[in-house]
């Protein structure tokens, strides 16, 4: 045995199996005010989010390779629900490999920004992102309308949602390959462009009705979260190590100046001058980078593609700015169902859990660049005992898969199973 496994192990053995007696008033506080995650919010902006045939039409949408550009990549590609919905690997890897870690779908409905820089403000208009991505899909909204018109299932399960597509049968009018940005579509009429638009968005639309089922699911310390709020604390529910880390995450850890209410995340953007992946590379500048291509983009919230560009969840996106403390910040992840989504950071840093909480405790290999770094975060100097309780907590966050219908094409589409 090595010092270090031998100080951790006679830490634990000093250490009390659990909390005893009645838990800390702030410390049940921050338990109840954590559990159980609420449905996801409305999206008005989508005024198909909840229907059940959309839902089902997204869902072949996410798991069809078909809308890339070769044939062989899709949403579930870099989603894949036997890994958590995430991929696995430290960098995202679609036609290319990409500079940022791949998130979790799972409760992704919750949140009010999308990808890590927040460049999109609906869950619809992050699907579509993807798709016409060079290094994602490389697709083009007028060959996905194409292929969605000469594949009967999808063309009348769009038409059971949305009405009939539109004609794209003249090649000339809709040429291949025609998207935002390339000759093709320059060369199309603005009507035209319009409603391939107006298709394209509605297909957005269903992934967001199918991904809005994602929940993160139950998890133990939900169940022990519940036994308090009965007022039959059920202790076994989970291991004592995991309670204690709770305390310490909810209390003089202080992890919760970021990762509080049910999604354990403040939903917004930090910069933690984190050490790079590649240290050669230029750095990220995060949501300074994403807040520009959101007020570019045409499926803003408060858009001409949104179902409600006047309400409240449009203008409160509309309304949103940003300044210089936020070039390299990304967006604050949930820690629902961390366990299974490693690696961790935004450029997939660390491998392991124990990493990141190595980092937080000492800090060690913090990059400052510019004088508008997180300015709270502090090292925890936990030592190795309370580090191994907080993961343990972490563990505890790991929630009920998705039902098995909810991981696999939906039948009768002939989209074959990833």
């Amino acid at each position: 045995m090595n010092r270090d496994m031998f100080t951790i192990a006679i830490c634990c053995l000093l250490v009390a199996p659990t909390l005893a007696g009645e838990l800390p008033a702030p410390i049940k506080r921050s338990a109840l005010a954590s559990s159980p995650v609420p449905p996801p919010p409305a999206n008005p902006t989508n005024r198909v989010a909840d229907d059940p045939a959309a839902r089902q039409f997204g869902q072949a949408l996410f798991f069809d390779p078909n809308l890339s550009s070769n044939k062989e990549v899709s949403c579930a590609t870099c989603h894949d629900p036997a890994l958590g919905f995430a991929d696995g690997k430290p960098l995202a890897e679609g036609l290319k490999t990409g500079s940022i870690n791949t998130p979790t779908v799972l409760g992704t409905a919750h949140h009010r920004w999308l990808f890590l820089d927040g460049r999109a403000d609906t869950l619809w208009s992050q699907a579509l992102g993807p798709i016409e991505s060079d290094l994602e899909m490389g697709g083009a909204r007028t060959d996905v309308v194409r292929y969605l018109a000469a594949t009967p299932k999808l063309a009348e399960a769009y038409a059971a949602v949305f009405g009939p597509l539109p004609d794209v049968s003249n090649q000339q009018r809709f040429p291949d390959g025609a998207r935002p940005g390339t000759p093709q579509w320059e060369s199309m009429a603005e009507q035209d462009r319009a409603s391939i638009t107006q298709a394209y968005a509605n297909l957005g639309k269903a992934i967001e009705a199918y991904e809005r089922q994602l929940e993160p699911g139950e998890s133990n310390f939900d169940r022990w979260v519940a036994s308090i709020r009965s007022g039959t604390r059920d202790d076994a529910i989970m291991t004592g190590a995991a309670i204690r880390g709770f305390a310490l995450f909810a209390g003089d850890a202080g992890c919760m100046q970021c990762h509080f209410g049910p999604m354990l995340s403040d939903l917004e953007f930090h910069d933690l001058g984190l050490p790079p992946s590649d240290p050669a590379a230029a750095p990220m500048p995060g949501r300074g980078a994403g807040f520009p291509l959101l007020r570019a983009s045409e499926f803003r919230a408060d858009g001409p593609w949104s179902d409600a560009p006047k309400s409240t969840k449009a203008r409160r996106a509309a309304s949103a700015r940003i300044g210089p403390e936020h070039w390299g910040s990304f967006r604050t992840p949930s820690l629902r169902n961390v366990a299974a989504t490693a690696p961790y950071m935004h450029s997939g840093q660390f491998a392991r859990i124990s990493d990141v909480l190595r980092f937080y405790n000492t800090l060690e290999g913090q990059v400052r660049r510019h004088h508008h770094a997180e300015a709270v975060l502090v090292p925890l100097e936990l030592n190795a005992s309370q580090l191994l309780d907080i993961e343990a907590f972490l563990d505890s966050l790991t929630g009920d898969r998705p039902p098995n219908s909810l991981c696999v094409p939906p039948e009768g589409f002939g989209i074959p199973k990833p």
